[in-house]
């Protein structure tokens, strides 16, 4: 069986701890490889590599930073394939969904590339007599980043590049349940010139993690998984002196008004809730259906829900594949049937999906859930998986007040032609993220990604200029020549006479 192993100092390390996780297919729910789970030694070593090499590279001009990243993104772009395949065969995810993950990463790449622009100080001249005041930012040191089963490569191209252009050196740890295509990436960026220990990769379940919070040369942590962990990485990496931006969790609400055009929010419905097999931090889970819109919407839904293909993600034909495990299939599955105790309308369920000759894969169907309320758990609960509810309620007021006592801010979108209304929600909403006819707003690359609430902890944003912020920390140096012409030394407090 094969067996990932760890990636430091610019090459492949086995691990040593003898520790090992199961990397499985979902499609087939079959063990197909191995991996190694570090030890607190091995991210030492890890961390150790990173340090060392923050020594020149931290110090690196900015055409040396730029000619590699450039030359990064040239060999992602030719590897965008293999790395959709190794995404797909870990995750489970369709193909087609593996590649727009690679390429939304690439414009984190191609974010990092301009990083010349990014980093321009400022400078005020006289501020005073031959007085100067310039503002810079310089890089932290050694930063890390801890990401998510569900986008494998796509969340590490969030964090590692902009930390690395920036001057930073980098320690990631990837999910253990996805680790092949991080481990690829961390090659892919060897082969394009990175200095070794710039990037590294550590593999491993919490005893890795801590190990990454209580470090001492560990200057930065980025997050991105679910609420409950976010606010732990949060509250232990800053108790422990670091910078920590943590992204958690969301439930994330699509308000359809009854001016919408229906076609398009029920397209947008079935894209949003149920690609990537919902599992994804901005999908979205819960349909708000004003006034008389309910029933001819949840009827668009059905109908264009019942066609979905559900196979194996490499199968061309399929539209959604399977779940990452068994355990949280099971776990999805009992939303559906413990919705339908609490009083919700089964409109589709789809907990007893299998695919012909993948009997054993973690197949869930696509689920729809009506007449939903506050207090479902299928409601309070992010299930991160293809079930979508619809909550009916009378008028914008009612939706907008249900939608803000949400404990998440993640995303939102809001369905209308009524461009007043379009404006009150997005100023009204409390969401980080907001889309207007549009159900997963996702910010591009140089724009900054986050949300609000519970979905958030730390100051910044990921990537965008709050992520070259958060792998940076400003300077104001304030200067005196003095002129040639002048003589003679005063030594007295500097004032402006």
């Amino acid at each position: 069986m094969k067996t990932i192993s760890h990636w430091i100092g610019g090459k492949p390390v086995e691990g040593v701890s003898g520790n090992f996780g199961p990397v499985y297919n979902p499609a087939t729910g079959a063990q197909e490889k191995q991996v190694a789970f570090a030890s607190a030694d091995e991210v030492d070593a890890a961390v150790r590599a990173a340090k060392e090499a923050f020594k020149t590279w931290g110090t690196s001009s900015l055409a040396k930073r730029t000619s590699v990243l450039f030359k990064y993104r040239e060999l992602l772009d030719a590897h965008r394939e293999e790395i959709a395949q190794l995404i797909t065969a870990e995750h489970g995810k369709v193909h087609s969904d593996a590649l727009g993950e690679v390429a939304r990463g690439l414009e984190i790449v191609e974010l990092a590339c301009g990083i010349p622009e990014k980093l321009k100080g400022e400078l005020s001249t006289q501020v005073s007599t031959r007085v100067d005041v310039a503002a810079i930012r310089q890089s932290l040191g050694v930063v890390a980043g801890i990401t998510p089963f569900n986008f494998p490569a796509m969340v590490p191209m969030w964090m590692f590049p902009l930390a690395i252009a920036c001057g930073n050196t980098f320690v990631l740890k990837p999910s253990e349940k996805v680790p092949s295509a991080a481990f690829k990436l961390a090659e892919l960026a060897a082969e394009a010139g990175l200095p070794d220990g710039v990037l590294n990769v550590v593999n491993g379940d919490k005893v890795a993690v801590d190990a990454i919070l209580e470090h001492p040369d560990i200057a930065a942590v980025s997050f991105v998984g679910s609420t409950p962990i976010a606010r732990y990485i949060h509250t232990t990496g800053t108790a422990n002196g670091k910078r920590v931006q943590a992204l958690g969790g969301a439930k994330n609400h699509m308000l359809v008004l009854p001016d919408a055009d229906l076609d398009l929010a029920a397209d947008s419905a079935i894209n949003a809730a149920y690609g990537s097999a919902g599992e994804r931090c901005m999908a979205i889970s819960v349909v708000v259906a004003v006034g008389e819109t309910a029933d001819p919407l949840i009827g668009k839904i059905k109908e264009r829900a019942d066609k979905l293909r559900i196979g194996p993600g490499d199968d061309p034909a399929s539209e959604m594949g399977p779940l990452i495990t068994k355990v949280h299939r099971d776990k999805v599955a009992s939303y559906v049937t413990g919705a339908a105790a609490q009083g919700a309308d089964v409109v589709i369920d789809g907990s007893g999906y299998t695919v012909e000759g993948y009997e054993d894969g973690h197949w869930m169907g696509v689920s729809l859930l009506d007449h939903v309320t506050p207090e479902m758990d299928a409601y309070r609960d992010e299930i991160f998986g293809p079930v979508l509810s619809v909550v009916r309620v009378e008028t914008y007021d009612e939706a907008i007040a249900l939608m803000n006592n949400s404990p998440w801010g993640n995303g939102t979108a809001i369905f209308t032609r009524d461009g007043g209304a379009a404006r009150r929600f997005q100023m009204e909403v409390e969401a980080g993220m907001v889309g207007v006819n549009v159900p997963i707003p996702v910010p591009v690359g140089y724009h900054s990604f986050g949300g609000w609430k519970d979905s958030l902890f730390g100051d910044h944003h990921i990537y965008g200029n709050d992520g070259v912020h958060f792998y940076t920390r400003g300077k104001v140096v304030t200067t005196r020549w003095p002129d040639p012409s002048d003589g003679g030394i005063n030594l007295g407090f500097p004032s402006h006479h």
